[in-house]
């Protein structure tokens, strides 16, 4: 035993370096097995997205790969080809498209095959939910605990640290094309309107403003109504992004607590209509508003800048950066339940 190899210190520890070597390789795919498996192949190859009927009225060219050239997300393949149903990773159903009954439906889902089901309407706006029960695998909505979350819009860093205020020749205004007496938003600005003038422009006015005149028009005006059509958790539309902060308006909110806009913009870029025990004690506060207070709005444009989201391009590819993170095998038992909580 004295002359067996095992008893030269160089050759020993060659051996037991290898053996070494080869627990870690081991090890590797004990604790990823993903990669060693015909799955992580799968996820190499590009996923196919398949848009049962596209949001729009008119489709855009995405023929390309739209995804990467557009918005840098690779190893995406947007169709609206139905023949390519039985290659389609995953199948997106916009709400407002579905019609009533499953007729239009695909008469089957492939095994591993997962349906989305898509809304930026709120549960007040959002009829027949409950024949999707047992349907949808994800939901992509403006909620935050969505499987895939789509905003209407975001601050995005911006370290111009400069603020740019337009020129202002009115107090407040409101763009509103749907008016109805039975919402919130119609009680509370009757209510305002007896303390002080607002510009009102849109459709429900006879005033529409052009895709191109919205902004200039609106940014004239101090304050901006940036009131929901509905109040729901979350549910904080363009009337916030784009009509007021990108405009360059101070937005005075209604929809849901002033601790949830908290979550997308920072607490003194805005005013929020419960912050007031009245509308006369808001009114009083807008019309008494001096110009330094006025331009404390503003600081956040030091920091950040308004990104909106408005192509459903973007919007679809983002379920490529979200798929690996998604659970799979999930299925919504009661789509309505989970909409109006």
């Amino acid at each position: 035993l004295r002359w067996s190899p095992w008893g030269q210190p160089g050759v020993k520890a060659l051996v037991t370096a290898g053996v070494f070597v080869t627990t870690l390789w081991n090890l590797r795919f004990f604790l990823n097995p993903s990669k060693g498996s015909g799955e992580y192949s799968k996820h190499r190859e590009p996923l196919v997205i398949l848009v049962w009927e596209w949001p729009s009225k008119q489709v855009p060219n995405i023929s390309r790969d739209v995804c990467c050239e557009l918005y840098g997300i690779t190893g995406c393949q947007l169709t609206t080809e139905r023949q390519l149903l039985h290659q389609a990773n995953v199948v997106v159903f916009l709400h407002s498209r579905l019609q009533p009954g499953r007729d239009r439906l695909p008469k089957e889902r492939l095994p591993g095959q997962n349906w989305v089901w898509v809304s930026l309407e709120s549960p007040s706006n959002t009829r027949a939910l409950a024949e999707w029960n047992q349907t949808f695998n994800w939901v992509m909505t403006y909620r935050q605990d969505s499987d895939i979350f789509i905003p209407y819009g975001k601050l995005v860093p911006n370290q111009s640290a400069t603020v740019n205020i337009p020129a202002k020749t009115n107090l407040v205004s409101w763009v509103i094309s749907n008016y109805h007496r039975t919402q919130k938003r119609a009680e509370v600005y009757k209510n305002l309107s007896r303390y002080l003038h607002v510009n009102i422009y849109g459709k429900a006015n006879n005033k529409p403003l052009c895709k191109d005149c919205l902004l200039p028009t609106i940014s004239k005006s101090k304050f901006y109504l940036a009131f929901e059509n509905s109040i729901h958790r979350d549910y904080i539309t363009e009337k916030l992004w784009r009509n007021s902060l990108l405009a360059g308006t101070v937005p005075v909110v209604l929809g849901p607590p002033r601790a949830n806009y908290e979550q997308f913009v920072p607490a003194d870029s805005f005013i929020h209509v419960n912050d007031f025990g009245s509308l006369e004690e808001l009114a009083t506060f807008l019309k008494t508003m001096n110009s330094s207070r006025y331009r404390q709005f503003f600081a956040w444009q030091r920091r950040f800048s308004v990104k909106l989201y408005t192509d459903w391009r973007e919007r679809i590819c983002t379920i490529c950066s979200a798929y690996p993170h998604l659970p799979h095998g999930h299925l919504y038992p009661d789509l309505e339940s989970w909409f109006n909580s």
